[in-house]
């Protein structure tokens, strides 16, 4: 089978992990991701993985609420490191190695985030799972997955979305959108996509990261994806 890339930096949305659930982590779903995740581990790609938030707390929506943004970040900061435990816990139930960093010293709960760190365990056959996006305030998990893709060398950054790419609309809203197979990091920008926020993008575009969006949710996508078959949008 032929591998397209060596080394990825895979980013899944909180949202995603609640499963049919109101909130929070739908055990069935975390145990979906692990299974697929595994699976293109056996196939020797070096992986790393960044957990948004979400699905326990969002901080930009807390501002809304009347919570101090920079505390209201924080809490999504500790809401990714919940979600990225359960992952590890999923990935290990099932004979998969992986580690959690945290950007934020957080021990013994991870281990403090190191870029060099991170690519020996991934190296040594482990998944490193890094939690607390970018560490720091006003930053999302999209540009902590950017940073991240990009300290760890990865060859591209997966974003795996509930829709199968990105579109000319919400596909969701508008039934004429259209799907596009690629498209570069300046359209996204010039069309006003709503892919990834314009930090993530840019700091995507000034480091030459491709990305490809995809929709995971369906199962058997991600081995899709790495076996070369053209499915989600290439973003160059």
């Amino acid at each position: 089978m032929e591998r397209k890339f060596k080394r990825i930096l895979l980013k899944l949305s909180g949202e995603s992990l609640m499963g049919t659930q109101q909130y929070g982590i739908d055990p069935q779903r975390a145990g979906e991701y692990a299974a697929q995740i595994k699976e293109i581990a056996d196939m020797g790609i070096e992986i790393g993985i960044v957990i948004g938030g979400g699905n326990i707390f969002r901080g930009l929506s807390g501002a809304t609420k009347g919570f101090d943004r920079v505390k209201g970040d924080q809490m999504g900061m500790l809401a990714t490191v919940i979600n990225s435990l359960a992952l590890s816990s999923a990935l290990e139930g099932i004979g998969q190695k992986a580690r959690v960093f945290t950007a934020i010293d957080m021990h013994p709960i991870g281990e403090h985030y190191s870029k060099w760190r991170a690519i020996e365990a991934m190296k040594r056959g482990e998944i490193a799972i890094m939690s607390c996006g970018t560490g720091n305030p006003f930053f999302t998990t999209d540009t902590g997955s950017a940073l991240r893709g990009i300290e760890i060398e990865a060859d591209v950054m997966l974003k795996g979305t509930r829709v199968d790419g990105i579109y000319t609309a919400d596909p969701e809203k508008d039934p004429t959108a259209t799907k596009f197979d690629s498209i570069t990091y300046d359209e996204i920008y010039t069309r006003g996509l709503k892919v990834m926020d314009l930090t993530a993008t840019t700091l995507c575009k000034e480091n030459n990261l491709p990305i490809i969006v995809f929709d995971m949710d369906t199962v058997g996508n991600l081995k899709k994806v790495m076996s070369g078959e053209p499915i989600g949008t290439y973003v160059y």
